[in-house]
């Protein structure tokens, strides 16, 4: 090849790679230019469900093109996340994610989504913590009285959850296994049944989503004991937290995220991060979280990162440790 030749083909390279980083410059620096899905694991009407369509309404505003929830329900919300994990990584496509994304590696035997490869996570948005509570009638005020009834009544009483492997479960088994204490599952089909049959006595002790169980507290008909978070709950202000009852590491939370495709363009996964987290700041936005139980968090991406890795494996030591069998 002579020397204009050579020279010809380099400029050609040149333009080449000039034409194909414009257009990609083009792509991230107008997004979005369509409408952005947000994909819901779980039916309409639940409280991820609720979080999403707060924070697309604020989304849509802000970015000037439609966001918007699509709801793909069923098999822990695998079939929801699946989906996701298979869309392209361009930002046109996110993920609304809660427990059931760090739990279900340790409960399905095989689950359409890897939880570190396929997703780059924007943020955590919300939590809410569990509560332990008690029938009014159960002869416990604390939880330092629940554990001693119990070790002197061994498989008398049972606590009631809204099925097996939920979290709801997995609190109990957290609270119960450390301590050795003979306290049997119950698990129901669902939390409305597990928490009436806690309201009607016949399983004594719940472990609870506080948006559930706060009402039920407040009037009467359940005994908050603690709150399985690191701090009080605003609203159940005067119910201790499981440390200061006693009973260190037993935080559970109901949690709320979103992600993205991983391999999606930094820039765009910056500007949803940026964009979601001022949402989550402005007050009309807080207060409706706080009315329904949930506390606004807004993290960091590496730090929502960070925490998915920690709780991934947290969470399978405590499935395997009480031989909950996997889901075929």
């Amino acid at each position: 090849m002579n020397a204009v030749m050579r020279t010809t083909a380099r400029g050609a390279i040149w333009a080449t790679a000039l034409l194909v980083a414009s257009s990609c410059f083009a792509q991230t620096s107008g997004y979005p230019n369509r409408p952005v899905k947000v994909i819901v694991p779980f039916p309409p009407g639940g409280a991820t469900d609720v979080i999403v369509r707060l924070i697309t309404q604020k989304l849509s505003v802000s970015l000037g093109q439609p966001f918007y929830a699509e709801n793909h329900a069923g098999a822990g919300g695998n079939i929801g996340m699946g989906m996701a994990a298979s869309a392209p990584a361009d930002g046109y496509t996110m993920l609304a994610v809660t427990n059931s994304f760090i739990l279900n590696p340790s409960l399905y035997a095989k689950i359409p989504y890897d939880p570190i490869r396929d997703f780059s996570p924007l943020t955590l948005t919300a939590t809410s913590p569990y509560v332990l509570a008690v029938h009014p009638s159960l002869p416990a005020q604390s939880v330092s009285e629940l554990i001693a009834l119990v070790r002197a009544n061994p498989g008398k009483y049972s606590y009631a959850s809204a099925g097996l492997g939920t979290p709801g479960h997995l609190a109990g088994e957290l609270f119960r296994s450390p301590l050795g204490l003979d306290l049997v599952h119950v698990p129901f089909g669902g939390g409305p049944p597990a928490i009436n049959a806690t309201i009607a006595g016949h399983t004594p002790v719940s472990f609870t989503a506080l948006p559930t169980a706060a009402p039920q507290v407040k009037d009467g008909k359940l005994r908050a004991l603690a709150v399985m978070s690191s701090k009080r709950a605003a609203a159940l202000p005067a119910v201790p937290t499981m440390a200061e009852a006693g009973v260190p590491d037993c935080e559970v939370d109901i949690v709320a995220g979103v992600l993205v495709r991983s391999e999606t363009p930094n820039d765009i996964s910056e500007r949803l991060h940026r964009e979601i987290v001022k949402a989550l700041a402005q007050p009309e936005i807080r207060e409706r979280l706080g009315a329904l139980g949930f506390k606004p968090v807004a993290n960091t991406r590496d730090e929502f990162a960070a925490w998915i890795k920690a709780e991934i494996p947290r969470w399978s030591r405590v499935i395997h440790g009480v031989n909950i069998p996997k889901v075929e």
